[in-house]
């Protein structure tokens, strides 16, 4: 894995844009050690709400999601194969991918990625998916992931997702440009579940859907789905809805679980850091070196 320093400051962005009480949601108290032979009963969930900071349940490697996004992994299956349009097979079979079933030896890739070009979404939920912390207030949620040190803003003020438009959306009269990370709009459908919307993402020039080279376009709407299952697991499940690429909707993340984790640990950053990638390059990516890192199949080592 590519080397990335560990210093933490989310928590000093999460201070700028909420406040005190806000960040007191996520401070919840331990429910009382259960007796002896016998299994805490789970805490019911709490009313709209998804405040905390969470990572994957099952371990930091089920979010790290190597061979594509985790529902539909790119691992040859006919189950796993993708409804691509005839211009979504075109745009993916000009991508040159490190890990999936068609990936490519090390130094053949393109990977906008690994020239730490940012994520974007939804990607940043396919890739290294660690610990993400969520701050809420009664207007917005944002969203703050370890790689990359980055975040996503959620309106929950009833306002309406942006109409996608010629050269990104449309807001009152207004057009707005695309963004790597979109424009989110959030509803609750009840209690527990947080329905999220998001559009006017990046074209497929500029970002991939995930680290198999599935490709996105700007015609892209992605649908969250965030159900509090009790008070210390959150279900995510991520809809794709791109008519360009791909010729229905397709779950890509479903009802992948989180945990709650306490809210005083610290979250380290995890960066991409263009100097240690270009190291990387030199000493193993190109051909040259004889190094032979991609291991079998051509694949890279996790980074």
């Amino acid at each position: 894995m590519l080397h990335r320093f560990s210093v933490s400051i989310i928590v000093l962005v999460a201070a700028v844009i909420f406040s005190a009480p806000a960040l007191a949601q996520s401070e919840r108290p331990q429910p009382p050690a259960a007796a002896k032979g016998q299994r805490a009963a789970a805490a019911a969930a709490p009313r709209h709400d998804i405040s905390g900071t969470w990572e994957p349940a099952n371990g930091p490697s089920d979010g790290i999601q190597a061979n594509g996004v985790k529902a539909m992994p790119n691992d040859g299956k006919p189950e796993h194969q993708l409804p691509f349009t005839p211009y979504g097979s075109q745009t993916y079979k000009s991508h040159h991918a490190l890990e999936g079933a068609d990936a490519v030896l090390p130094g053949f890739f393109d990977d906008p990625r690994d020239k730490c070009e940012p994520l974007g979404f939804p990607r940043m939920n396919f890739y290294n998916l660690r610990e993400t912390q969520i701050l809420q207030n009664e207007y917005k949620i944002v969203m703050l992931y370890q790689y990359g040190t980055v975040w996503r803003v959620i309106w929950t003020d009833g306002r309406e997702l942006p109409n996608l438009v010629d050269g990104g959306v449309l807001i009152g009269k207004e057009v707005k440009e695309p963004r790597y990370y979109g424009y989110s709009v959030g509803k609750w459908v009840d209690d527990t579940t947080l329905v999220v919307e998001t559009t006017g993402m990046m074209g497929e020039d500029r970002v991939w859907l995930d680290t198999a080279g599935r490709p996105i376009s700007d015609q892209l709407r992605v649908e969250e789905r965030f159900h509090r299952v009790d008070r210390d697991h959150l279900e995510w499940t991520v809809t794709i809805d791109d008519p360009k690429m791909y010729t229905k909707p397709w779950v890509a993340m479903d009802k992948f679980l989180m945990k709650l984790e306490d809210p005083h640990r610290d979250v380290m950053e995890q960066y991409c850091s263009p100097s240690e990638m270009e190291r990387y390059n030199r000493l193993f990516g190109d051909p040259s070196s004889g190094s032979g890192a991609g291991g079998v199949g051509g694949h890279s080592p996790q980074r």
